[in-house]
């Protein structure tokens, strides 16, 4: 059984109508209104920890994956409220050396500016039930750095983060869905369960479980929208 796993970023409004890359944003109310109806329709949303038997086919049921990238605060801010009115469970990538910082990988694309959780709050987040996951060291490339910057970007950042929250972390994510056979095969053996990509399809039990695929949902996703790339991905 095929399961929806739902990628995000930024759960605020658009800092400016202008903003280039507006699909790293949906409005707080979308977010609220997604999630309300993923309830309704009888989903239990889960992180990728939760939903571990699902993904892997050994339990089945109507679930639902959340996923966060980048560690942003707002989604403690917006999201996170949003979530516990439902009772879902999500999972948040961060970027290790950005934690209490924002997200500086963005400057040459000329998106603002916004700030990532730090330490308190990244332990707020794992207080309330969600994942703390991993997202490299410094939001780099991948497949662009030699095989030691690659490794140093994935196998540290999994001990730097564990260091901040107090337990293990066990998801990855590859910036910008950026990944080669080698890089699944560092986040293996740096201790990592798992590894998320953008690659846009509900993943499978088959799947390679460093290679799982997700459904990006937009700004200009409206509900119905959202709901129908869950439905029909």
């Amino acid at each position: 059984m095929s399961v929806p796993v739902l990628l995000y970023h930024q759960i605020a409004e658009l800092p400016d109508p202008k903003v280039p890359y507006k699909g790293l944003f949906v409005h707080p109310r979308s977010f609220r209104s997604q999630m309300r109806w993923l309830k309704g329709l009888g989903y239990k949303g889960l992180s990728v920890r939760d939903a571990w038997p699902y993904l892997r086919g050994e339990k089945k049921g109507k679930v639902v994956v959340i996923t966060f990238d980048d560690g942003f605060l707002n989604t403690l801010e917006n999201a996170a409220p949003a979530l516990a009115e439902v009772g879902f469970t999500a999972t948040n990538y961060f970027v290790a050396n950005q934690v209490g910082g924002s997200n500086v990988w963005d400057e040459k694309e000329n998106i603002p500016l916004s700030p990532c959780m730090n330490v308190a709050q990244l332990r707020e987040w794992d207080s309330l039930g969600h994942e703390v996951g991993a997202h490299t060291l410094d939001h780099c490339l991948l497949p662009q750095l030699p095989f030691a910057d690659a490794h140093r970007q994935i196998s540290e950042c999994k001990g730097a983060l564990e260091d901040m929250v107090g337990s293990e972390v066990s998801s990855f994510c590859y910036p910008y869905g950026g990944n080669e056979q080698i890089h699944r095969q560092i986040a293996r053996e740096s201790g990592y369960t798992s590894a998320t990509t953008t690659i846009s399809r509900r993943a499978k039990p088959d799947d390679d479980v460093f290679g799982i695929p997700r459904i990006y949902i937009r700004y200009r996703h409206s509900t119905l929208e959202a709901l129908l790339r869950v439905a029909l991905k």
